[in-house]
């Protein structure tokens, strides 16, 4: 067992994993719904709603990658937010690891947390400039209380290793790196713990062409080495068809086409997918 593994396997003894039927979906979000209130436009009148989400529901398996795509707007990210636990939905489940995660009392839900984790989209504003890289990437393992300070040294260097960082930047500070380093920072601290599931909400979008590349090519080889669930939310498809076995369209908080990318974007069966691939720019219209 490697340094990451051996470590992380005596900080987090417990797992869902050990009473977790490996033939059920590792993800599973059924009839899924948020609505929001809005201001009044006058005194005591009523509220108007936005229905951010409207039912949907779907599953993912281990060690495979969801896409979901759609404008502003569509959901993406309130979606996003619900499967981690970062809101509540108005009704439905999600379920991970046969757990729903909106039922968990809170000190069983901070403890769930280290089966899955999120990469979000600003690589800037994700990282605590008054933080080292340390600190930042072990602060998941901190907010667990199990591991000591010599663990946390050692799981730093060996995380950041892996995501092509040297040991030696974890005395350092996020302005010190550039905004593709600072992807990698952020997705090492999403990797420490050893999720089951990585959220990953646009993480690319903010990132220079060349650099996004570099970042999709490290995210799809953690895959391969870790065996870890990638759920995708991005507007480009091209990102989407590049990283994922299947992606998930969305409009208007609806599921309105689901398949795998180099069918759904090449023969489009949905209007709102329609246009969504007729949309991307292509050399020589």
């Amino acid at each position: 067992m490697n340094t990451i593994n051996s470590i992380a396997a005596s900080a987090l003894s417990t797992s869902a994993e050990d009473h977790f039927d490996s033939d059920a979906p590792l993800l599973s979000v059924r009839d899924l719904r948020r609505h929001y209130l809005l201001p009044r436009n006058r005194p005591w009148g009523p509220r108007a709603q936005v229905q951010a989400l409207q039912g949907v529901s779907f599953d993912m398996t281990a060690g495979r990658s969801l896409g979901v795509v759609g404008e502003s707007g569509s959901g993406k990210s309130t979606l996003a937010r619900l499967v981690m636990a970062l809101d509540t939905p108005t009704a439905g489940t999600v379920q991970l690891l046969g757990r729903d995660l909106h039922r968990l009392p809170a000190r069983e839900l901070r403890a769930a947390r280290r089966d899955f984790q999120m990469v979000f989209q600003d690589p800037y504003g994700s990282l605590d400039p008054r933080q080292t890289v340390g600190r930042i990437v072990t602060e998941p393992l901190q907010a667990l209380g199990k591991a000591t300070r010599a663990e946390l040294r050692e799981q730093a260097a060996a995380v950041l290793r892996q995501v092509g960082l040297h040991p030696g930047d974890a005395h350092k500070y996020p302005h010190e790196f550039s905004g593709g380093q600072r992807q990698r920072i952020a997705i090492a601290r999403a990797l420490i713990t050893r999720p089951r599931l990585i959220v990953a909400d646009e993480p690319v979008s903010a990132l220079d062409v060349s650099v996004q590349a570099q970042v999709l090519n490290l995210l799809q080889d953690l895959q391969e080495r870790h065996d870890v669930t990638y759920l995708l939310i991005s507007h480009d498809l091209a990102v989407v068809q590049h990283l994922c076995d299947e992606v998930l369209v969305l409009h208007g908080g609806r599921v309105v086409e689901r398949g795998a990318p180099r069918t759904l974007f090449s023969a489009p069966q949905h209007p709102y997918t329609q246009a969504l691939v007729a949309a991307v720019p292509r050399i020589g219209r």
